[in-house]
């Protein structure tokens, strides 16, 4: 493998599942699909991220402070925890987003490590050339996580089939594939993956 790869888990917390606060339809399908990646990535040696929304209890990200979205991910809270039947492993790198209140930070790119170290950096530093993405949702954050690692120089991977999405419009998630495509990112399923 001349070339590094990283998995990006993103945001399967407990209020992006059913019965959470801001519950994505069939978001828990994802876990054992995400579980399969998990443990590829640790057979092959590759490091594996999780990100998740940590918000502050204000934050203009919610409909109370001008946002669009019921309060979800709060720092601390039960909802905010990741999925109980995700199994991240020992040496997972956690990435926290959705930290700063004026902003909605969608993209796991603008999140940083335990140390505050921003996720490109930590990227960088671990020598990765592309990251598989998979997780929730479709048309905010995986998007976003996309587009965002394409503009910093990042080759990026959507793994279809560990993917859900809000679609506040029907389409969307649909719409925000087409664009990550567009854009140069590659999508790939657990049965055809394939490492540079």
């Amino acid at each position: 493998m001349t070339k590094k790869s990283a998995l990006l888990v993103v945001d399967i917390q407990i209020d992006f599942c059913p019965g959470g606060a801001l519950s994505v339809s069939r978001g828990d399908e994802v876990v054992p699909v995400l579980n399969r990646y998990i443990e590829r990535f640790r057979k092959e040696g590759l490091p594996v991220f999780a990100t998740r929304d940590w918000h502050p209890e204000k934050t203009s990200h919610f409909e109370a402070f001008g946002g669009i979205w019921p309060v979800h991910c709060v720092q601390g809270s039960k909802g905010a925890q990741f999925h109980p039947a995700l199994m991240l492993p020992d040496d997972v790198i956690i990435i926290s987003k959705g930290m700063d209140p004026t902003r909605d930070d969608y993209s796991a790119l603008h999140g940083a490590d335990a140390n505050g170290t921003p996720l490109p950096e930590v990227l960088r530093k671990l020598g990765i050339h592309r990251i598989f993405i998979g997780g929730l949702t479709t048309d905010y954050c995986v998007k976003e996580s996309s587009l965002e690692g394409l503009r910093q120089g990042f080759a990026v991977t959507v793994l279809t089939d560990a993917v859900r999405g809000v679609d506040l419009k029907p389409g969307d998630s649909e719409r925000a594939l087409a664009e990550i495509n567009a854009a140069g990112a590659e999508t790939t399923t657990f049965e055809t993956l394939r490492f540079d």
